[in-house]
């Protein structure tokens, strides 16, 4: 029986719950796997273990950086699995320079980020997260409510920056509500995909000026780190809220923060920041503190729920499998 090497830098979880995910393709691969956990190893002890891996499966905790360093010792790697869809902690240049191919599992969470975003739109829309904490204390807001201004989604216009799965999934369900969709994308849909979707493509600056919601669904990049500056914000459309669920890094937090506070936008939800966990005098953690409902954040979750991650994991396992007996991987994000 042939032996073959995976690396396992996923935390954290053990060698030995990785080696047992493959148990259903025992008799499909006919291979000896040995499943090797190198987190927490000092980097000149992972370097010897990669020099003789085959596959390399990436953290999810995103803790552990693959650089260039560590691809130079990837001399048989046929393929990086990340189990998420960022792959940010990857020096994608530095793995195409070596012929590594990196693929993500971007398909898997792509109903659940959305289902996330839908939920925090009607929520700020609904002032839902006031509405409950004034019943829950004895108190009935129904009029305060009504002199706030809670909106329906229905009629909206809903701005989606970043179009690929997770925004095509997003635009499948606020059709549903009868709001009118624009996006922007750097690659612009055929004609009959936009009619498919019922889309209309607009440049950003438009995007924002029209939208009364905005969501960002675009990976982390060079180009797109800090696009949400104060600039942008103070663009938007008055009365506008943005959810991100995409990377912290894409929005000048502190101009958020601001942004909230001094009324550019009407709010937002935020499940990702720029360092996580974020501490605890983040910006926006301390204006969701002090009792400011107009912002929503939470912890990394909108592509974690159990269902996303189960999808994660045969994802991955079964994209390591397909490499393995010989095939070519999905979803590779450095082709």
């Amino acid at each position: 029986m042939e032996s073959k090497k995976i690396v396992v830098s996923m935390s954290p979880l053990p060698a030995s719950f990785i080696e047992s995910l493959f148990t259903p393709y025992k008799e499909k691969l006919n291979l000896d796997l040995e499943v090797i956990s190198v987190f927490n190893m000092k980097k000149e002890e992972i370097v010897k273990v990669l020099e003789n891996a085959d596959i390399v499966i990436g953290d999810y905790s995103f803790q552990m950086k693959i650089d260039k360093e560590l691809c130079k010792a990837m001399k048989k790697v046929k393929l990086i699995q990340q189990p998420s869809t960022g792959f940010d902690h990857i020096d994608i240049n530095a793995c195409s320079e070596m012929g590594i191919p990196v693929s993500n599992a971007g398909r898997s969470n792509s109903i659940s980020v959305a289902e996330y975003t839908v939920m925090t739109a009607l929520a700020l829309l609904k002032r839902l997260a006031y509405a409950n904490k004034a019943t829950s204390e004895g108190e009935w807001p129904q009029w305060k409510l009504m002199d706030l201004g809670t909106y329906d989604l229905y009629g909206k216009t809903w701005g989606l920056v970043g179009f690929g799965r997770i925004g095509r999934e997003v635009a499948k369900r606020v059709n549903a509500f009868g709001a009118k969709l624009l996006y922007y994308d750097i690659k612009r849909l055929s004609e009959e995909d936009e009619k498919n979707l019922n889309a209309t493509f607009s440049r950003l600056p438009r995007l924002l000026r029209s939208s009364d919601i905005v969501s960002v669904h675009t990976p982390l990049t060079e180009e797109t780190r800090d696009m949400f500056s104060e600039k942008e914000l103070r663009s938007f459309k008055p009365g506008a809220i943005l959810i991100n669920p995409s990377r912290g890094e894409l929005v000048d937090e502190n101009a958020l923060a601001n942004a909230i506070k001094e009324g550019w936008i009407a709010g937002a939800a935020v499940d990702v920041y720029s360092d996580e966990p974020p501490s605890k005098n983040h910006p926006l953690l301390e204006l969701a503190r002090s009792g400011n409902y107009n912002v929503i954040v939470t912890p990394h979750i909108a592509g974690a729920n159990t269902d996303a991650r189960t999808r994660i994991i045969e994802h991955s396992i079964g994209n390591v499998v397909r490499v393995l007996i010989g095939e070519k991987p999905e979803a590779v994000v450095n082709r």
